[in-house]
């Protein structure tokens, strides 16, 4: 009894101890909490969102414009070095520039033609007489296209030579297209026309070769650009956006991204480069663009069968194949094509530039957003529309930082990237120099390169579990002209789909090619991207893309006129990728949602299974793994979600909150794998890869599978399984990122 009575006074004595510390601590510590307290709990503040939203200033996106489009500013030249510096001037202005502004220089190898001795498209007769010579340089309508920077229109990359020979028709250079015109043609030493569409620029010259053709033009058909409109005297530029006859699209043609000597590493001074004959991806043999008034001159006058009525263009005459060669009637009758190219290689210095804002609460997790600088010419919309918004972007929330209205949670990184046009190579470098700390610390990349093509409705593409905050930004913008309508219900007008769990929503896209910066993020870093501009209501034209698309009447002129006139539209874009980066950066939970990722998973794996169950059962390969790997991740995104919900995140600890958000973050870098695609330079997302699939679904097991119906060789059923296996295994490594720490 002693011993129990002797216990429990000391028992009660700890304890009153304990509650004299603790409320004496507790007193001290209550009457002067410490600062990180607020700090770390720190949210998206809506009434800030709503104050960037209401100072995005239209004039000013229209006045960077027209300070960026003043001189042709292609990469590594003194008008690309006259946009650095502005960019510099920008950011580093004292009212309302960032923390912090740098350049960041690569040793790139690009291509440009010979300013000396141009390219050269003839017809030449049996006696090497000209009797046709395409235009050297597109018609001059204005100042613009007078200016003596203005590059010729060229296929960068293409190797110089001179090759002549007779012409035919390829239609767009795919591979079937080549096959059949091999099966009634001897295509070897000829020259082949064919069009924009269909197949990547390099790839039109790369299919090509194996059948002996020696040299190709491509150019642009009115009826893939202009909805048939042919005429400048009335229909085209400078009358309308439709491309003037003379208009070329330049363009680089290779099929990888970054800088083509050091792949995998930092074009740096000393960085370790491949030979120039290593180089893969690029056109074998000389290869120009031309414009569709060339064409024309040279199409109608083709002889030989005429083309399959799908190959056909809007040229009043009938498109044939061609003799090879002209018709006999024909004043070319027995002449050759003959391309005289000058191009050359040079390592060139190209300068990324830099900006941050340094985050108060989490400044080792990085939001970036990004677009390129460089043009072909003056670039009014590619890129510069983008540029012009980046820039009134980092205005508003420079002078906010700078008056102490606004600090983000993480830090915002800006990049202004160089040598996009010759194939994203400053963001690729610059992922590559900094592989280690971009992959453990960035939150998400937001792209914003061409922000408005036209002006009619929002276009997104972005990784699944960004579409929630995307869809939210697009709900507080309003679009141009419209007090009452949202971005969000304009957007849903134009593009839609149906969701299983939220019905009919805007539809955003997938990232699963090498389009524009956001490449080396999403496919090489695995880190969560989006892709955000404006664009034209495709019930009005058939265009591709806006008909000005790389040529010399892409300028300030063209886009105030006939893109947005009012720069209205590039107001809204800039008012809704802020609000998605400001949500991104601010918020104490990140705004993304994994059981998005989910659904997506569950319509690729539909269209799998409808394509591919019993053609790999007949080689004995069960498709099971890969229906069990995604609904694992289906359980694993939906606990994830009920942990969410059920948690008071700003009362938890703060590292609970860091620990849900490093897995969203981490979400996509789940999928990479880099044995999946070895002779693809960059691409390592086994979702999101780039396909030459005819279907929506995961891209390696379809080029697998269609590769091995094709061919029927046990090695690319072999293949097949291969990709399969890694699928289904990526997907479940990821399922188990989503699951409760063990």
């Amino acid at each position: 009894m002693l011993k129990k009575l002797l216990l429990g006074g000391l028992g009660a004595a700890l304890v009153l101890t304990a509650g004299i510390l603790l409320g004496h601590f507790g007193i001290q510590r209550g009457s002067t909490i410490p600062g990180w307290i607020q700090d770390v709990t720190q949210d998206v503040d809506e009434d800030l969102i709503q104050r960037f939203i209401s100072e995005v200033d239209n004039v000013e996106i229209q006045e960077n414009l027209r300070e960026l489009t003043k001189v042709p500013h292609m990469a590594t030249t003194a008008g690309d070095e006259r946009t650095v510096q502005y960019m510099l001037k920008r950011w580093q202005d004292p009212d309302t520039g960032l923390d912090r502004a740098w350049r960041e220089e690569y040793l790139v190898y690009l291509s440009f033609p010979d300013p000396k001795t141009p390219n050269k498209v003839t017809v030449v007769n049996p006696s090497d007489t000209v009797l046709y010579t395409a235009r050297e340089k597109e018609k001059e309508y204005g100042p613009d296209q007078k200016d003596p920077d203005v590059v010729q229109p060229y296929a960068a990359y293409a190797p110089a030579g001179h090759p002549k020979g007779k012409l035919v028709y390829a239609n767009q250079g795919k591979p079937s297209d080549y096959l059949h015109l091999n099966q009634t043609l001897d295509l070897n030493g000829t020259i082949a026309i064919t069009r924009y569409g269909g197949e990547g620029r390099a790839q039109k010259a790369i299919n090509a070769a194996p059948y002996g053709v020696i040299g190709v033009l491509v150019y642009t058909d009115p009826r893939d650009i202009n909805d048939g409109r042919m005429s400048d005297t009335n229909e085209t530029y400078p009358h309308s956006w439709y491309m003037p006859p003379s208009g070329v699209e330049r363009g680089s043609f290779n099929t990888q991204y970054g800088d083509l000597l050091t792949p995998y590493l930092a074009a740096k001074d000393d960085t370790y480069r491949i030979s120039m004959a290593k180089i893969t991806g690029i056109p074998p043999i000389p290869t120009q663009p031309i414009g569709f008034e060339d064409a024309y001159a040279l199409i109608c006058e083709l002889g030989g069968r005429p083309a399959p009525s799908e190959w056909q263009g809007a040229f009043n005459c009938t498109y044939n194949l061609g003799g090879p060669g002209f018709k006999p009637t024909s004043t070319f009758k027995e002449s050759q094509v003959q391309l005289d190219i000058y191009n050359r290689g040079e390592i060139k210095n190209s300068s990324n530039v830099m900006g941050v804002i340094r985050g108060s609460v989490e400044p080792d997790r990085y939001v970036i957003y990004g677009n390129h600088r460089d043009s072909w010419v003056h670039g009014a919309v590619d890129p510069s529309s983008g540029t012009s918004v980046m820039l009134e972007v980092t205005r508003v929330l420079g002078r906010m930082v700078k008056e102490g209205k606004w600090r983000p949670r993480r830090s915002v990184i800006f990049g202004s990237w160089g040598a996009e046009e010759f194939g994203l190579i400053g963001s690729a470098e610059y992922t590559e120099e900094y592989y280690s700390k971009l992959s453990e610390r960035s939150v998400a990349y937001i792209n914003v390169d061409i922000s408005v093509f036209a002006n009619a409705t929002l276009r997104a593409s972005g990784s699944p579990s960004a579409q929630s905050v995307i869809l939210k930004a697009s709900k507080q913008v309003k679009t141009p002209g419209s007090e009452s309508t949202s971005v969000y219900d304009n957007w849903i007008r134009y593009f839609n789909r149906t969701s299983p769990t939220y019905g009919v929503i805007p539809n955003v896209g997938f990232l699963t090619g090498a389009g524009s910066d956001y490449a080396a993020f999403i496919h090489f870093l695995g880190i969560t991207s989006m892709d955000i501009s404006y664009t034209y209501d495709r019930t009005k034209t058939s265009a591709r893309i806006y008909p000005a698309y790389h040529t010399a009447y892409d300028t300030f002129d063209y886009s105030s006129k006939f893109i947005d006139p009012g720069f209205t539209s590039h107001q809204t874009v800039a008012r809704t990728a802020g609000n998605v980066l400001m949500r991104l950066a601010d918020s104490l939970l990140l705004p993304f949602n994994c059981s998005d990722y989910a659904e997506s998973l569950e319509a690729y794996l539909a269209k799998a299974l409808e394509l591919y169950t019993e053609g790999l059962a007949v080689h004995n390969i069960s498709i099971e793994p890969l229906k069990s790997a995604v609904k694992t991740f289906r359980s694993a995104a939906a606990s994830l979600d009920q942990m969410i919900r059920d948690s008071d995140l700003a009362n938890e600890t703060p590292l609970k909150v860091r620990g849900i958000n490093d897995q969203l973050m981490l979400l996509d870098r789940a999928f990479l794998d880099p044995t999946a695609f070895p002779d693809q330079y960059g691409f390592r997302h086994v979702i999101w890869a780039s396909s030459k699939a005819s279907e929506p679904t995961f891209p390696g097991l379809a080029d697998a599978y269609e590769r091995a119906a094709l061919s029927g060789l046990d090695e690319d059923w072999e293949e097949a399984h291969r990709q399969l296996s890694l699928l289904s295994q990526a997907i479940l490594g990821a399922a188990h990122t989503l699951e409760e720490v063990i």
